[in-house]
């Protein structure tokens, strides 16, 4: 039996190395040229197949045992964010602008000292692992372009693993719940058109911006009165762009926004009605009125016997008590589109450290966390994977 513990707590200094190197370098969506390199270089040195330019800045490569068995798909992201670091650490990032403020920068290290661990292991090993390192999961196209790339076949994956750490739960805690876990995600856009003119002569106007605002208020009713009680939605308009000036009735005003849902049903039901509420509104002031909608993400689905039996693993290596069956959370992952019909595990990994102010949440400009999460992460990690790799 293979202790991932002790040897993931071996190489704590490597992780800790690499996620600070990352974390300094921060690249946003589809720029993960650097942070994609040295992954590359990193795998080679395993001795691995390693094929770049995957989905334009992903990373893949293939581990094999020397026995056949099945396939499994192990991911990670690594994008970062266009925020501005406010830290004063001694990796602060050196990218003005650019942040890893959602934790990548951790994924990325976690999932090349899983590679490590394997690629010690590979005597042992039945069948293969297949690591992806994903661009621009940020913006939800990271996925999207890694599949259009042809990463889920040749050979294609018998399951899917993946993780994200989690600074809203406490360092060592685990959410491993089955079913919906994170929110689908797709934004929408409706532009509204009328006629524009002068503010003081309004009746000479077709004015677009009361028309926008009674289909701001009349979209809430989707979620409290569409959608059943008993199931989570969001429908959120988040930026109006009408006049530069302020005697001036515009001739269009757009909105934007996001909305989240649990069930691809959901989401249909949801641009129905916005498609709907907003042609009757704009209709009935004679404007017209045109949409955009993308769906950047699904709902990440828990397979129950994925999850289960990574369950049982996990118990080897955490006490029953920090597992935790949280509540699916509103935020997105296109970790779903890798997972969409093939059984998988996403899970999440406490990460947060009161004591030490580790604690504020995902995209702010303060965000960091407790790395002695890096190999306790390692060796959850690589014990979901050996439940399929390594013969027991």
């Amino acid at each position: 039996m293979i202790d991932f513990k002790s040897e993931a707590e071996a190489m704590r200094e490597k992780l800790v190395a690499l996620r600070r190197d990352f974390h300094q370098h921060p690249e946003i969506a589809f720029e993960e040229v650097r942070t994609s390199g040295i992954v590359a270089d990193e795998l080679r040195k395993l001795g691995m197949e390693v094929q770049t330019g995957v989905g334009k800045t992903g990373v893949v490569a293939i581990l094999e045992g020397d026995k056949d068995g099945p396939t499994v798909l192990v991911r990670a992201d690594m994008d970062a964010l266009p925020i501005h670091e406010e830290n004063q650490t001694e990796y602060v990032s050196k990218n003005a602008g650019k942040m890893h403020a959602c934790g990548h920068d951790g994924h990325t290290a976690i999932a090349l000292g899983v590679a490590q661990l394997f690629a010690n292991h590979r005597e042992s090993m039945k069948g293969r692992i297949k690591f992806v390192f994903q661009p621009a999961e940020e913006i939800g196209s990271g996925a999207t372009a890694m599949i259009n790339d042809g990463v889920l076949e040749n050979p294609r994956p018998d399951v899917s693993l993946g993780l994200h750490l989690w600074n809203t739960m406490p360092l060592g805690i685990l959410g491993v719940a089955d079913g919906p876990v994170m929110a689908g995600s797709s934004s929408l856009g409706i532009v509204i058109t009328g006629k524009g003119g002068h503010a003081a002569i309004p009746h000479n106007c077709i004015d677009p911006v009361p028309v926008a605002a009674q289909i701001i208020l009349a979209l809430q009713t989707i979620v409290s009165r569409n959608i059943s009680p008993q199931e989570s939605a969001v429908v959120s308009i988040t930026k109006m762009i009408a006049s530069d000036a302020d005697n001036i009735i515009p001739e269009q005003v757009t909105l934007r926004g996001t909305m989240r849902f649990f069930r691809v049903e959901t989401r249909d039901l949801i641009e129905k009605r916005i498609r709907e509420i907003a042609t009757g509104i704009a209709t009935a002031m004679n404007c017209t009125v045109a949409f955009e909608f993308h769906h950047a993400t699904i709902p990440v689905v828990n397979n129950p016997n994925v999850s289960a039996k990574a369950r049982e693993t996990f118990k080897k290596l955490v006490p029953a008590n920090k597992m935790v069956m949280q509540e699916p959370t509103t935020g997105g992952e296109d970790m779903s589109l890798l997972m969409n019909d093939i059984p998988g595990m996403f899970f999440f990994v406490g990460s947060a450290n009161d004591a030490r102010g580790l604690n504020y949440g995902h995209h702010h400009p303060k965000f960091d966390f407790d790395e002695d999460v890096l190999p306790l992460s390692v060796a959850l990690l690589a014990s979901a994977v050996a439940d399929y790799v390594i013969e027991s």
